[in-house]
């Protein structure tokens, strides 16, 4: 697989050179993961699959936009764009696409997207606090995990619903690392916070010594790189 990382940037004032687009991820020119920036239609995708209905993952829900690309998430959406929601298992255009439920917000549904073709298998979590324990069998053998840099700190900022106890939020860097390292050796962040710009340098040297901790290579990506897997 050749992956191309379009936007690093979280749903936050802050931005930096290399790191001010929101979330999208472009596998071989021909399926995009997240769709945070209107001009990733331009690049023509045969296919997206986004991880939850957040404006940075999905621009249309608070700007205008439409396209006749077959667009997929957790749940349908039908407005400028027509969402359609995710199979099980989605097989298409070269693709076997496997979402698997995860934690995150209390007004919209958000899955991690287990990505294969006939010879690597990726996982794309978009945000997340947690995945739990019965989808843990799908991320056996990763070749690469892309997840979420929103916070450095050990648990992130997860809040509790006082009416549901329901969680949403985000867990922390640590936690996401401790919790791939059991089915990965590469692991790649996006989706960075407030933090991350604070000292980008001391940032990207945070990521990468926590990986080091745990037995995996952790890095902090940048808008536009390119990753073969």
């Amino acid at each position: 697989m050749h992956l191309e990382i379009l936007g690093t940037r979280g749903e936050i004032e802050e931005s930096a050179p290399w790191h001010y687009r929101h979330s999208g991820v472009l596998v071989d020119g021909r399926l995009l993961l997240d769709l945070g920036e209107r001009e990733y239609l331009d690049l023509h995708p045969k296919l997206v699959a986004i991880t939850h209905l957040h404006p940075d993952h999905a621009f249309f829900v608070t700007q205008e936009g439409s396209t006749d690309i077959p667009l997929y998430a957790p749940e349908e959406y039908h407005n400028q764009v027509q969402v359609q929601a995710l199979p099980e298992q989605l097989t298409r255009d070269g693709y076997v696409i496997r979402p698997l439920p995860t934690h995150h917000s209390k007004l919209v549904r958000s899955a991690a997207l287990v990505v294969h073709d006939d010879s690597r298998t990726i996982c794309y979590t978009g945000d997340i606090i947690w995945l739990n324990k019965e989808y843990h069998g799908f991320l056996k053998g990763l070749d690469l995990v892309i997840t979420d840099g929103s916070y450095i700190r050990k648990g992130g900022m997860v809040r509790k619903d006082p009416g549901t106890g329901q969680l949403y939020g985000h867990t922390g860097i640590p936690d996401l690392i401790r919790l791939f390292s059991e089915f990965t050796n590469r692991i790649l962040f996006v989706h960075f916070g407030s933090w991350f710009f604070k000292d980008i340098a001391d940032a990207r040297e945070k990521i990468r010594a926590l990986g080091e901790e745990n037995g995996v290579d952790a890095q902090a990506t940048r808008d536009g790189e390119e990753v073969v897997v």
